[in-house]
């Protein structure tokens, strides 16, 4: 090594131990800005919330902190506009989809410079696609809650029946194995529980995916071009003046109320009868209609019960394979001080790794295609991965006056007061009222 050489490294050396010692002892400049607290209302469990939020800030040098309130899905609405109508408010919003089509003029879009609609598309499964609107995107994607179908796995055994229904039409060949009358006809154990709104537990729900699986899809969001610009307009299509809502509705329609048409070979179901939920865990139902996340609480009503879990049954010849889905989104709301900021902070709670702790602690399903992608081993989150994938679900107006009127469809043609043109008709009518009304 010569002179000249030793000299160069020697003046590197001290350059390196210098930069060392500058890193060692930088501690940021008095302008560095600490994120700010935002709030952030729902009707998602705020302790569950909590635990996702700690995870979180276990990996990051600089925590988020958001004040979560939840509130009773009864009590939101008026507690979130009376708040806002004072000039207060929350900064976002996480609610199930059934609560932010009423919601929908008091939050921002989030535009496609910030959130591509392709890279929205490609990152959640298909139903986060009720979020995308005209404008930008509703909301982020937190969790999913798939309709399944459980099994009380005694009764399909004790009646010879291998393994479960995976399509609707096999109910008829099992039905009349599983269903038991007594002398007077009287229904003392059921294969399934459809017919009937006040004693199905989840009727909106399962009559929803029934028509989305014939192609109706309840609810529609179209762009239209008004004075104020492009905006995004519901209507209903339970009918929509178009043969393929009617005949859809038809369908499904005809389809429900045949269980409980005593006259009908697969009459299975009555008024008389206890919810369906309950009629499950008493062990005198066979398949019932629930979803994911109702496993936990029912092994603990009855850890007794020899039952499964399996996926919603579809139409054999159907061209989608469909279920209902709850998803929760956050939505940034337009009184956030600093929708920025709140964005921001939002985009920490739905990596994948904070989608993989929500996951573990909810025991629901992902939202992101990629982990979904990974599969579990889990035999139950097995089947449910697979169903948030089928999910699918509407911008409901109201969920409990949607109720209604589909109930009200239901029983007035099983009352015979009305065909099913006339209830479908009317029900659309309603639902369109309805949209509007908000």
């Amino acid at each position: 090594m010569t002179k000249f050489q030793a000299i160069v490294i020697a003046i590197f050396l001290v350059f390196i131990i210098i930069g060392v010692a500058v890193f060692a002892t930088y501690k940021g400049g008095s302008s560095t800005k600490a994120l700010p607290t935002i709030e952030v209302w729902g009707t998602f469990p705020s302790a569950t919330f909590a635990q996702l939020l700690q995870n979180i800030n276990l990996t990051r040098s600089e925590s988020i902190r958001i004040n979560y309130v939840q509130k009773a899905p009864e009590q939101f609405t008026k507690d979130f506009i009376e708040t806002l109508a004072r000039g207060k408010g929350p900064d976002a919003v996480l609610l199930p989809q059934e609560l932010l089509l009423k919601h929908i003029d008091k939050v921002i879009t989030i535009p496609a410079t910030i959130l591509p609609e392709r890279t929205f598309k490609d990152t959640y499964v298909q139903q986060a696609e009720e979020y995308i609107s005209s404008n930008g995107i509703l909301a982020l994607p937190f969790t999913i809650d798939p309709l399944v179908m459980y099994w009380n796995r005694d009764m399909f055994t004790n009646a010879g029946i291998p393994t479960y229904p995976k399509f609707w039409d096999e109910f008829g060949s099992i039905g009349k194995y599983l269903t038991i009358k007594d002398e007077n006809s009287n229904i003392r154990k059921s294969a399934l529980a459809l017919g009937e709104f006040r004693n199905v537990t989840h009727a909106r729900e399962v009559f929803g995916a029934l028509l989305m699986q014939a192609g109706n899809p309840v609810v529609t969001v179209t762009s239209q071009t008004t004075s104020d610009g492009v905006v995004d307009v519901a209507e209903s299509a339970l009918a929509n003046g178009s043969i393929r809502g009617q005949d859809s509705s038809n369908a499904a329609l005809n389809f429900f109320i045949k269980f409980s048409n005593p006259a009908d070979t697969d009459y299975s179901w009555n008024r008389s009868l206890s919810q369906s939920q309950s009629s499950f865990l008493s062990g005198n139902l066979a398949t019932y209609f629930g979803f994911a996340s109702e496993l936990t609480g029912m092994r603990t009503k009855n850890p007794n019960l020899n039952f499964d879990v399996a996926p919603f049954p579809q139409a054999r010849k159907g061209q989608n394979r469909v279920t209902y889905g709850t998803m929760y989104g956050l939505s940034i709301v337009r009184s956030a001080a600093d929708p920025t900021t709140t964005f921001s902070i939002l985009s920490n709670l739905i990596p994948p790794e904070s989608q993989t702790f929500l996951s573990k602690t909810t025991y629901l399903p992902p939202v992101r295609r990629d982990l979904i992608a990974l599969g579990n081993a889990d035999p139950y989150l097995a089947n449910f991965y697979d169903s948030a994938l089928i999910s699918r679900g509407w911008l409901d107006p109201d969920a409990q006056n949607t109720s209604a009127i589909l109930q009200e469809m239901v029983e007035s043609v099983t009352s015979g007061r009305k065909t099913n043109f006339e209830a479908i008709k009317d029900a659309d009518t309603k639902l369109n009222s309805l949209i509007r009304s908000i």
